[in-house]
């Protein structure tokens, strides 16, 4: 259910509507527009009416969500949501790019990209300290010491970070550092770590599950959100076929679909999507061409030496010639890609 009521109504007339909400054992969620207040509710509605808010001051509409996930809707929120990372807005017509290697290896490593990456105008820096992967004898990241890498490059650079968090324990230590905190495709199910992210006041970067559907993607923002934080990114990254000439496939049809039907900003990861290096750019310009928020794109000095992920990065060099792409190819889906210079 959702109630809506005008965006300067009495602090006393919303906080009747959300006692009311919570007399009924269920939790409202204040989720301001730029034209009016939508005061969501989750748990068991079935027993509110919506007689039970119309005689209520300030109250203009009240209207039952059809579909499973609720807060995440655009049902819930007509407008899009918009996401701002220290400045860097997510969701409008800005065409975000979030690029980095895959894992912190090195001090050195992690400045030399971020270095070359602040020179083009990047300013979101993603680079994994934890790295859950596939097999337990894969590099799983240098953990603490790559935080702290990422932290000096956040201070010295002036970087915003977009780095992994693996599990709840490491939660805490991952808030310290991140501007943003990534989910990645083998946690998008993992609902302790869902609703632990839901409770830090930090953006989520939530990523699509291997074999998960737009609907599981879109119940487990549903997790972040009903937890009270409704910073969430959505992230397409390939979800896994028969097909084997491609690491993934890259499911645009995702991102339309999602749009649609949630108000949450999304972006694509054309990286994992493919998983081919020389394929990453088409793929990036046809998510755009899609439609997509942004990009995550992985960038590495020296591929042939990375370790994780080598084969689908793209050196500086061809991250460069995408960009120069992107910022012709922005303004014909009405969108620019705002670079940052110092």
């Amino acid at each position: 259910m959702l109630i809506m009521m005008s965006l300067n109504s009495p602090r006393d007339h919303i906080d009747k509507v959300k006692n009311k909400i919570i007399e009924h054992g269920c939790t409202p969620h204040e989720i301001p527009g730029s034209e009016k207040l939508a005061i969501g509710i989750t748990g068991p509605s079935s027993t509110l009416t919506i007689e039970d808010f119309l005689t209520l001051d300030s109250v203009e509409e009240v209207v039952r969500v059809s579909k499973p996930y609720k807060l995440v809707s655009r049902e819930m929120k007509r407008e899009s949501t918009i996401i701002d990372v220290g400045g860097i807005k997510i969701g409008n017509t800005n065409l975000a790019v979030i690029a980095g290697p895959c894992s912190v290896e090195s001090r050195e490593q992690i400045f030399d990209i971020a270095s070359e990456l602040k020179e083009m105008g990047i300013k979101l820096l993603r680079a994994g300290a934890y790295k859950p992967r596939t097999s337990p004898y894969a590099f799983q990241g240098l953990k603490e010491k790559g935080l702290e890498y990422l932290a000096e490059v956040k201070e010295k650079l002036g970087m915003k970070i977009v780095t992994e968090v693996k599990d709840t324990e490491t939660l805490p230590l991952i808030s310290k550092v991140a501007d943003v905190i990534q989910i990645g495709a083998r946690n998008m199910q993992n609902f302790s770590l869902l609703e632990a992210v839901g409770k830090v006041d930090k953006p989520v970067l939530l990523k699509r599950g291997l074999a998960a559907t737009i609907e599981d993607l879109l119940m487990s923002a549903e997790y972040i959100l009903s937890k009270g934080n409704y910073n969430v990114i959505l992230c397409e990254r390939g979800i896994r076929t028969f097909e084997t000439y491609t690491r993934n496939t890259l499911d645009l049809n995702a991102v339309p679909v999602v749009k649609k039907n949630s108000h949450l900003p999304i972006i694509v990861d054309p990286s994992h999507g493919i998983g081919i290096w020389d394929k990453v750019k088409p793929m990036a310009m046809a998510a755009v061409a899609a439609g997509a928020d942004g990009l995550i794109i992985e960038v590495h000095n020296h591929p042939e030496k990375a370790l994780s992920d080598g084969y689908q990065s793209l050196t500086p060099k061809h991250f460069k010639s995408l960009l120069d792409k992107l910022v012709e190819l922005a303004p014909v889906v009405d969108r620019k890609l705002e670079l940052y210079y110092d």
